[in-house]
């Protein structure tokens, strides 16, 4: 139907007839001359229909936006002065012959013009709309490319695409799994994969050596602005290579995507590991474009009368810092009291801070409502070890170590994006030397990457001190966003026996759940790792935009619904008693008036 698209035409082609198909973007009528800018996948042209050909004229006088319409006409130069530099055709015209109007539309629910305001939910209820604007198009375009270059690298260095099942059972991954209850096999229930893992374990096995999968994923996860219930990861797995050697192609794919799509070179990947990046930055994603870094400070806070100090300064599992921030002084009390409640929204209780107004002055060149409570010498001595300065503000964190590191890192972040602090460009880093576990609330360990990624210890030493045993992890982070992570996995049956004693899954739990793995691993298991990559997140950052919804064709909400569909939804009874399954009913909440009743 067509011959070209609408952003492909050019003055190469001036003097040719060409038809088009698309989208009416705007309609306007100048003294006599209807202009119509078409609109496709590709760009915009501007169609001019002449009262000369009355059948078209007057067919195009009925035109509204988003009608489907196919044109047939002449290109030509646009006259002097009337070209438009923004857009790809805006160097000519094209002087329409026939129209024909293939579908008409009901008003949109909005405007497709850039800068047009829109709410999300109204975006994702009308998605198709919604994507027919430049920037989406755009955006999903980006990500074809993106996924084809790394189609195109992991198949030159010798991995295979294979697709592994979505159908699964369940395991435990760090989230609940999205059960799917089977027809079948009444009672029983498959579950929707977290994540390929073991099966790409088992193509290791196998002996396949080297695997990569464009995978989709689910994860039934409490409601957070950058995760989805399904998402697509870039899942890699590799036979016989070490962190070192993983590490190396995956830096190689990434710098290469970004010199390919964005022109730019990252340059070599800096190595920290995650005990640096949380004394520095209270994180194990760090953002390197901002310079800020955390200063402990608990040994000057032990014996001071200020419990709010050296009560988590005498606790071994809690830090005191301090955050130097340049420049900061000149921050209102409104300000830093916005600060304080933004910590809070993370647990912290407070926002202790002193003001440098001038460093030679002493005592009497600072501002604050927590030097009453701390020694003169105690109060020099934190000045000179966060080499405070004139015009600087100073704010400290004091609890347990992981609510002050998450609180304080997250000021640090804010503070640098407010005051400008941040830079532009990019940081990227790799983080490794993980923990093997940390324990929650209860005493207990759990994985802190997952139950089948191997130790840098020998069984007999992670079971005699597993707290401070550190596994062989790796994270690509780039400006503050983990962008993948992996890790050399177990490949010894005693090894994998060994961690999950130490997680409280006994022998037949590992059998029942396990046990085809772990059958697996005695049958000649290779030396393996790999890594997995979140494909939106990695489009998010190149594209600038700061919602992995805007990566997507058809996202959920953060509730986890789809306005467009409106899923999900009940199902019929029919299907329900297929299924052997049974809802509960809710119960109603009793009252005064309609007391409950004994059951």
């Amino acid at each position: 139907m067509r011959s070209h698209y609408c952003g492909d035409l050019n003055e190469q082609l001036n003097g040719e007839t060409v038809s088009l198909c698309g989208w009416v973007h705007r309609r306007r009528d100048h003294g006599g001359v209807i202009f119509v800018d078409l609109r496709d996948r590709e760009g915009l042209c501007q169609i001019v229909f002449d009262p000369d050909r009355a059948d078209s004229f007057n067919l195009a006088e009925t035109l509204r936006s988003e009608f489907v319409v196919r044109v047939t006409g002449l290109v030509r130069s646009r006259p002097q002065g009337t070209t438009n530099p923004d857009m790809r055709s805006g160097a000519i015209e094209v002087l329409a012959h026939t129209l024909e109007i293939l579908s008409q539309a009901k008003t949109p629910p909005f405007q497709l013009d850039e800068h047009a305001t829109v709410g999300e939910d109204i975006r994702l209820r009308h998605r198709y709309i919604d994507l027919r604007r430049p920037e989406m198009i755009d955006r999903l375009r980006f990500r074809s490319k993106v996924s084809n270059s790394i189609r195109n690298f992991l198949d030159e260095n010798g991995f295979l695409d294979i697709e592994t099942p979505i159908l699964t059972r369940a395991t435990p991954e760090g989230a609940r799994d999205y059960l799917v209850p089977s027809r079948t096999h009444p009672g029983q229930f498959f579950a929707l994969p977290q994540s390929p893992q073991l099966f790409k374990q088992l193509l290791m096995v196998a002996g396949i050596d080297r695997y990569y999968q464009i995978a989709k994923c689910f994860r039934d996860e409490d409601l957070r602005a950058d995760r989805q219930p399904e998402f697509t990861q870039i899942d890699i797995e590799t036979s016989f290579l070490d962190e070192e050697g993983i590490m190396g192609i995956m830096e190689r794919m990434i710098r290469g995507i970004f010199l390919k799509h964005l022109d730019v070179d990252l340059g070599n990947f800096p190595c920290m590991t995650w005990t640096e990046a949380m004394r520095r930055f209270g994180s194990d994603k760090p953002d390197l474009r901002n310079n800020l870094e955390f200063t402990d400070i608990a040994d000057l806070m032990k014996n001071v009368d200020f419990k709010v100090f050296s009560g988590p300064a005498n606790d071994a599992d809690s830090r005191v810092i301090a955050l130097r921030v340049p420049g900061g002084a000149s921050l209102t009390r409104k300000e830093i009291d916005d600060y304080t409640k933004f910590v809070g929204i993370y647990g912290a209780k407070g926002l202790a801070w002193i003001k440098v107004n001038d460093i030679a002055a002493g005592l009497d060149g600072l501002q604050s409502p927590i030097i009453k409570f701390m020694p003169e010498d105690v109060v020099k001595a934190v000045l000179a070890r966060v080499h405070a300065a004139t015009g600087d503000i100073i704010f400290f964190g004091a609890d347990k170590f992981g609510p002050v590191c998450e609180a304080i890192g997250a000021l640090r972040l804010k503070v640098g994006a407010d005051l400008g602090i941040t830079r532009s460009g990019w940081a990227p880093l790799w983080v490794i030397d993980f923990p093997m576990f940390e324990r929650d609330k209860e005493g207990n360990l759990n994985s802190l990457h997952h139950p089948f990624t191997a130790p840098s210890c020998s069984p007999e030493e992670l079971r005699d001190n597993p707290d401070k045993a550190l596994s062989r992890a790796y994270d690509m982070v780039l400006n503050g966003t983990e962008l993948g992570g992996g890790s050399i996995r177990i490949h010894r049956p005693d090894m994998q026996q060994a961690v999950f004693e130490l997680l409280g899954i006994g022998e037949e739990e590992a059998q029942e759940k396990f046990g085809f793995l772990l059958n697996a691993l005695a049958s000649g298991a290779p030396p393996h790792g790999g890594l997995a990559f979140g494909l939106d997140r990695l489009i998010m950052l190149m594209t600038g935009t700061t919602s992995i919804r805007d990566v997507m064709a058809f996202p959920k909400t953060q509730s986890a619904a789809c306005p467009l569909t409106d899923a999900p939804g009940p199902v019929s009874a029919k299907q329900l008693r297929e299924l052997n399954i049974r809802l509960r009913e809710k119960v109603a909440v009793p009252t005064a008036a309609a007391p409950a009743q004994a059951e």
